[in-house]
């Protein structure tokens, strides 16, 4: 199977890395939607938020406070910023691999 955040994550293809450890690895959004729009992703591949488990929700936590600290490292985190997950097609997931848009530097109403 191929996808595109494993191979990113296994830096088989260039990316703008802005985080990695361990679990994790983040990246620039080669299509933003914002000043600041970063994918935090897990480097185990999970399709996506429907084949979580009780067992992933520690690594749930460490996406989320990966992106706060992305927005404080961007100057974005006392101005605001949104954290977005899509699942499935229906819900705008273009990508099946589990992810956590960060998206900031400007107002973003009307952007999901």
């Amino acid at each position: 199977m191929h996808c595109l955040f494993c191979t990113i994550a296994a830096k088989e293809i260039p990316a703008s890395i802005r985080h990695e450890d361990a679990e994790i690895v983040a990246f620039d959004d080669i299509h933003p939607k914002a000043p600041t729009h970063v994918l935090v992703v897990p480097k185990a591949h999970i399709p996506s938020v429907r084949e979580l488990t009780a067992n992933d929700a520690a690594l749930m936590g460490r996406l989320v406070l990966v992106a706060a600290k992305l927005a404080e490292d961007a100057g974005i985190g006392e101005r605001g910023y949104k954290l977005v997950m899509n699942c499935g097609k229906e819900g705008g997931q273009v990508v099946p691999h589990l992810h956590l848009h960060l998206l900031g530097g400007k107002p973003l109403q009307g952007i999901v």
